[in-house]
């Protein structure tokens, strides 16, 4: 009885190996180490080692299923941030010039973005991902009354020297004056999107 009491406490305790530690156990294997040293070294039973590396294709299948999810994540992450920072630097550049920005512009720009970027991923510019960019940078919707007549002349002369590139595209004939528009045209947004720190 003694004796028998003595070989079960020598037995070693039940011990569950994460995925990481049975793809480690796999590739000591692999690299000529033997059942007694691999039971030893992760203090499991020579059954548990065998079990192991008698089902090694279906872990190392998870494990490699397991790291392209984690790749897959960091790529989307690095994107996002990618995405977001062009888009960032886009609107304080529309407000440095007191252009008013709205939320669909900004959703568009973003868009755009994505796809000069390669995007892949189908990204959409949703009032979701809206809402977490002007959380993230501070940035709020108010009004902005006045700043339509403080547009800076630079902004003016660069639109009026692109507008006769656009028009070069275009036959006389295909080419409408719409003075009945003027009125709406110099009627700017009262609202924009601005970023927290600009001032009132």
């Amino acid at each position: 009885m003694e004796a028998r009491s003595t070989i079960v406490s020598s037995m070693p305790t039940r011990n569950d190996l994460t995925l990481e530690q049975k793809i480690n156990l796999i590739k000591q294997n692999e690299g000529g180490s033997s059942y007694r040293g691999l039971c030893d070294k992760f203090k499991v039973s020579i059954g548990a080692v065998s079990n192991v590396i008698k089902r090694k294709s279906e872990y190392l299948n998870d494990y490699e299923t397991n790291l392209n999810k984690k790749i897959k994540r960091k790529t989307c992450s690095d994107f996002s941030q990618s995405i977001n920072q062009l888009v960032y630097e886009w609107f304080t550049a529309q407000r440095a010039k007191r252009i008013p920005v709205s939320g669909p512009l900004l959703q568009a720009y973003a868009r755009k973005a994505a796809q000069e970027l390669g995007d892949e991923s189908g990204f959409k510019a949703s009032n979701g991902w809206l809402e977490r960019f002007r959380v993230r940078y501070n940035v709020h919707f108010r009004m902005i009354s006045g700043e339509g007549a403080s547009v800076d002349q630079d902004t003016v002369s660069d639109w009026r020297a692109r507008l006769s590139t656009i028009l070069e595209q275009y036959n006389p004939v295909d080419i409408y004056n719409c003075d009945e528009t003027g009125l709406y045209y110099k009627l700017m947004p009262d609202r924009s999107l601005v970023i927290n720190k600009e001032e009132e």
